[in-house]
């Protein structure tokens, strides 16, 4: 595995970055304890770029794919207004329970609300539009997700996908995993897409901040 951080480094800007809350971090060691698939988790850093970014924006309504435990969710509403709301989609009825029981005893859990089914089925049918969709959750539909996702934002919105350097096997170009070659090409869509502005950046396994340009 392509080893893409410094944990000397990492910790140190851990250390000067703001960082989610203490019911944050119970989350993050009960999920590493408790839960397969833990490295599921977005890290520290990751969310407080999401939080920074969040805020940067103003965004008041935000969509995520992927709840798992419901970390990335409460580090998020942590940084939305009081009047925010965070819609957040799985499939997955065990982790998203874990998920509730962290965020009912946060100040910032009423913003939150889980929608359990399919993204593609689901996403279509919501109200209005949304300043900020994450995208982290099964990789074979990272396209369709976009695409649905484009669709429902705001024309300043901002979509950030994770996972897209996928740990460096997208510089394996005899790679038959599909997981990778999905990742590859989403990579690729964005790259190639006059209608995007997109932004890979190497924190923790790749994220890709993608924006709709005026003729979108």
């Amino acid at each position: 595995m392509l080893t893409l951080e410094n944990e000397k480094i990492l910790d140190y800007c851990i250390n000067k970055s703001n960082t989610p809350t203490k019911l944050a971090e119970e989350l993050e060691s009960y999920t590493k304890e408790k839960v397969s698939m833990s490295q599921m988790l977005v890290g520290k850093m990751e969310a407080s770029f999401l939080g920074l970014l969040l805020r940067a924006i103003n965004a008041k309504r935000v969509l995520e794919i992927g709840t798992f435990t419901g970390y990335s969710a409460l580090a998020m509403a942590e940084n939305l207004p009081d009047d925010g709301e965070l819609i957040t989609l799985d499939i997955n009825l065990e982790t998203t329970e874990i998920a509730k029981s962290f965020w009912q005893k946060s100040p910032h859990g009423k913003k939150i609300t889980p929608m359990l089914g399919s993204a593609t089925e689901i996403i279509p049918s919501l109200p209005g539009t949304f300043d900020f969709v994450f995208i982290d959750a099964d990789k074979e539909n990272y396209l369709n997700y976009l695409n649905i996702s484009l669709n429902k934002l705001t024309s300043s919105g901002i979509i950030v996908i994770d996972n897209v350097l996928w740990s460096g096997k997208v510089l394996d170009k005899d790679s038959q995993d599909s997981s990778t070659e999905a990742i590859k090409q989403i990579n690729n869509f964005i790259a190639e897409n006059n209608s995007l502005y997109g932004t890979l950046l190497p924190i923790r396994d790749g994220i890709f901040l993608v924006k709709k340009v005026q003729n979108y």
